[in-house]
């Protein structure tokens, strides 16, 4: 939906109820979240290490079980995986969307403990299984070393000048300038765009992902990139209850037992 029509809707669309072109219930997740899942899954049974071989079969078990909804990225370098066997696609200047950054989180709780060099080659490995562009590449990075610094209780104004101004010096592209970017696509450019401006200009978790959400567009990729930043730097006491309740409880279970055991392995050094 485009801002226009969430406000004819809605006014300030701020509740999990359901529906939207994938006529989805109330607390149901979206590829963005069972793609994470499936990427959590994988490097757990790796014993905490992010392979590329392991989360190429990971995915495309995840696409073999029919999901509510797959980018056309994601179907298309996986289609080539399993024709060819090699877990990294082709280099390419067309897959710069955001499809990769959506399901990053469990790489950044699995390498807590990690050196950046580290971390960057494990965001790398998952990536490129879908989206092996540089411009993903970049937008991967920050969010998993952003996350890393919220966690580690580094405050947004530390975070803005030691990850944020760098990625806008290196990728001009991400600034949003003074202008409100609204009905993002799914292009990782206009994505980082909305979830910067979000992230930057409210002043808590509720605030956040109510703004990113009614820019309306792929909002709940947006609201996926930026609920993994504002979740990190709010702390889960800033997670609106009512939220939490209406979320699909099975869901809920997993995303929680999966985050502990990743944060278990991302804490023991490498």
């Amino acid at each position: 939906m485009t801002p226009r029509e969430i406000s004819c809707q809605y006014g300030v669309h701020r509740e999990i109820r359901g529906g939207g072109w994938l006529g989805i219930k109330p607390g149901q997740v979206t590829d963005d979240t069972t793609m994470a899942l499936a990427l959590g899954t994988a490097i757990l049974a790796d014993g905490g290490e992010v392979r590329a071989l392991s989360c190429a079969c990971a995915f495309d078990a995840w696409m073999r079980g029919k999901p509510v909804d797959i980018g056309n990225t994601v179907r298309r370098n996986l289609l080539a995986f399993r024709r060819s066997g090699e877990p990294s696609a082709r280099p390419s200047e067309f897959d710069a969307g955001n499809g990769a950054a959506m399901r990053v989180l469990p790489v950044a709780l699995a390498t807590l403990a990690s050196e950046e060099t580290t971390v960057c080659a494990a965001v790398r490995a998952q990536s490129h299984v879908t989206h092996h562009n540089p411009v993903s590449d970049a937008a991967c990075e920050f969010v998993v070393l952003a996350v890393q610094d919220f966690v580690r209780g580094e405050p947004l104004r530390d975070v803005y000048r030691q990850r944020i101004r760098p990625l806008l010096a290196e990728h001009p592209e991400f600034a949003f300038r003074r202008r409100r970017r609204d009905n993002p696509s799914g292009w990782i450019v206009e994505t980082m765009q909305v979830v910067l401006q979000a992230l930057l200009e409210t002043d808590g978790f509720e605030s956040c992902l109510v703004d990113v959400v009614n820019r309306g567009g792929d909002a709940d990729t947006t609201g996926a990139i930026a609920g993994m930043l504002a979740g990190a730097l709010y702390g889960p006491k800033a997670l609106p209850p009512r939220w939490l309740k209406a979320l699909n409880p099975a869901v809920g279970d997993a995303c929680r037992a999966q985050a502990r055991a990743l944060v278990a392995c991302g804490m023991k050094s490498r």
